[in-house]
């Protein structure tokens, strides 16, 4: 059948009887589905693309056909923002899930505002995301000035780091994880060794050089497991073996991939809860596992509350829009509404002026040296007030 393009379809044979005349609506995720992240970036994807399919039958007795389309933004700023220009174009889009980096949402969002595309972000953390103000930016998990003072803390009090070899890879989001630890290092009397960005990804030579000399208790490095996985394993193989301490970048499977043994003694903090502390993810990750082939992660399971979160958003909207379709400025307001009690896997979700969700919670793990990736702490963070 030829695509029409257009935002009515008439769809034939539907559970429901003879054919129904509904209306067309898009919910669109961005994150990484290629590159080096695209781990997470399909978690993302396919827990929204699982909320989609068990909403579609709620949207469908009301006239109208829930559908899901995803765009991949290879975790690349320019990919993103070109693929928020086709979203905008795309009337049927009514909001989206993502993105998965900060350094992504920030130019995206900005090519969305003016169209009132709302974005429910899993992951984003860098505190410009929400600090600019703009009113179809949210996101349900907390802040690099919430994770990387956590992070800061359990490196000073379990691995009582007195010295710390600060390291980033030069994007939004490492550089702003790594600026809230070395601020919180310095306000606890840790001495910083070097603070530097790179974005060296395949040999860490000159920069493992000076870790030697300057013999750090901890290593922080904000960034992703892509470059720090290769970096762990070439500081061990070089005999280094201080403790690698890094953000919710490190949260995949991945990493061991890429580390091997180097990925011993690391520990991150996460905005993405492991699934044996979320017991109302337990029945999502066996639907998971089925429609996948993979187990539900950390991400995907942000990813499953933020599509949670569009969803009802969308329903609000609608219902306050006397069962009619809504526009995107009303999905938007609703969405920046939310209160949710109940229906999440990671708790009570609501969010405050600005978008930040008022109370969300931090994890810290750590890779022991069987390479099991344990639970270290949780911690519950409040969003700064705006």
């Amino acid at each position: 059948m030829k695509k029409l393009g257009l935002s009515v379809l008439t769809l034939g044979a539907l559970s429901l009887g003879s054919a129904h005349a509904v209306t067309v609506i898009k919910v669109a995720s961005m994150s990484p589905l290629s590159g080096p992240s695209n781990d997470q970036g399909l978690q993302i994807r396919n827990a929204t693309e699982m909320v989609i399919k068990e909403n579609r039958s709620a949207f469908l007795a009301m006239g109208f056909d829930l559908q899901f389309v995803a765009y991949d933004d290879q975790g690349d700023p320019t990919t993103g923002n070109a693929n928020a220009r086709r979203i905008a174009a795309d009337n049927s889009i009514l909001a989206m899930v993502g993105t998965m980096n900060s350094g992504v949402i920030i130019p995206s969002s900005e090519s969305l505002a003016p169209s009132h595309v709302a974005m429910v972000s899993p992951s984003t953390t860098n505190p410009k995301v929400t600090d600019r103000g703009l009113a179809n930016v949210n996101r349900v998990c907390a802040r690099d000035d919430a994770q990387g003072p956590a992070g800061a803390d359990f490196a000073i009090t379990t691995l009582k780091a007195k010295k710390v070899y600060m390291l980033n890879d030069k994007t939004p989001y490492g550089q702003g994880l790594s600026d809230a630890a070395q601020k919180e290092f310095q306000a606890k009397g840790v001495t910083i060794a070097a603070s530097e960005g790179t974005e060296e990804r395949s040999d860490f030579s000159s920069i493992i050089t000076k870790i030697k000399l300057s013999k750090p208790d901890v290593i922080y490095f904000g960034g992703l497991y892509g470059q720090i996985g290769p970096f762990a394993k070439q500081l061990r193989e070089s005999g280094v073996t201080t403790p690698v301490m890094g953000g919710d970048g490190l949260d995949s499977p991945d990493l061991l991939t890429l580390a091997g043994a180097g990925a011993k003694d690391v520990y991150f903090s996460t905005i993405a809860p492991p699934l044996n502390v979320v017991p109302a993810a337990k029945t999502v990750a066996v639907r998971y596992k089925a429609a996948y082939k993979k187990d539900i992660q950390g991400y995907g399971i942000m990813g499953y509350d933020s599509a949670t979160v569009v969803v009802k958003g969308i329903m609000s909207a609608m219902k306050a829009n006397g069962n009619k379709l809504p526009s995107r400025a009303q999905v938007e307001s609703a969405i920046r509404k939310t209160n949710l009690t109940s229906g999440t896997l990671t708790g009570p979700i609501d969010f405050n002026s600005v978008g930040d969700r008022v109370t969300a919670k931090m994890y810290i793990r750590q890779i022991d040296a069987k390479l099991n990736v344990t639970t270290a702490g949780t911690v519950d963070v409040k969003a700064p007030k705006p």
